[in-house]
């Protein structure tokens, strides 16, 4: 064979391989790497700031007075408080403070303290939350004498006694002017004493002072200021078992200085006294 066609046959045959090997490569799936770079952004937490601010430990109602017990400390985010809240930082005596305020408006337990849902002592607006619904409240001129010697505090309850001075007219009957001493109101409710609205201590047993104010109802609120232009006011306190809230009250004495039930008066004859009815001689 000679030389040429050995290299036609060579040619030949490397062409044919490199056809197969194409083909092959041709029906094989074509695989494409794709590289993803991604940017790895590293958050760091960020770092809440707290405080403590003053809150409820229970559930406190309109009216109710404050204890150091009905308050706490607790863990706020800082940007979570608003203006007038009790922060620890700012007013580390405030259960101190408000220790002994009265609740305005309703709170829940764990909210904060606000200043506008408090009244504390001295302040204007305390004696309204002090009242119940409908009720007035009324003040007389008292002293030692005409209230149990200085041993009625705020929130005890007491009787009203009238003494004046019964003058004889053409309808009672009577022949000589005579003192006489009735109870107009039963079971009264005392607000406060001059401006103290609660008895202090728990040591405090008597407190004296020249004004007690009363809670009535506004027909009594008239009752009270007619009797005391007619006559002398009395307060006689009384006991601790008596003081629960009763069925409505009824005065004793009317408008008109009558009594409508009939019932007995204290009459003073020559510094003796005596248990007279109403009308009677």
């Amino acid at each position: 064979m000679s030389p040429i066609r050995i290299i036609i046959l060579l040619l030949a045959l490397v062409a044919a391989g490199g056809a197969a090997l194409l083909v092959s490569r041709m029906s094989q799936p074509q695989i494409v790497t794709e590289t993803v770079t991604r940017d790895l952004t590293v958050i760091e937490k960020e770092q809440v700031s707290e405080v403590k601010v003053l809150t409820t430990s229970r559930d406190l109602a309109i009216g109710e007075q404050i204890k150091a017990d009905d308050l706490k400390w607790a863990v706020w985010p800082e940007k979570g408080t608003v203006e007038g809240q009790f922060i620890e930082t700012a007013a580390p005596g405030a259960i101190e403070d408000i220790a002994g305020a009265i609740v305005k408006l309703p709170m829940f337990k764990s909210e904060p303290i606000m200043p506008q849902r408090i009244v504390k002592r001295g302040e204007a607006g305390l004696l309204p939350v002090l009242m119940g619904q409908d009720m007035r409240a009324v003040s007389v001129e008292i002293s030692p004498e005409s209230a149990s010697g200085g041993f009625i505090l705020p929130n005890d309850r007491v009787d009203l006694i009238l003494t004046y001075e019964q003058t004889p007219t053409a309808t009672n009957g009577l022949r000589d002017s005579r003192t006489v001493s009735q109870t107009i109101l039963q079971n009264v409710r005392v607000l406060a004493i001059d401006q103290a609205y609660a008895s202090g201590s728990p040591e405090e047993t008597a407190r004296l002072g020249n004004t007690a104010t009363l809670e009535v109802t506004p027909s009594e609120a008239e009752l009270v200021a007619l009797s005391q232009r007619k006559g002398r006011l009395t307060l006689a306190l009384r006991p601790l078992d008596e003081m629960a809230i009763s069925a409505p009250r009824k005065p004793r004495l009317g408008l008109n200085g009558g009594d409508d039930e009939g019932g007995a008066v204290m009459i003073i004859r020559n510094s003796q006294p005596t248990l007279t009815a109403m009308g009677g001689n």
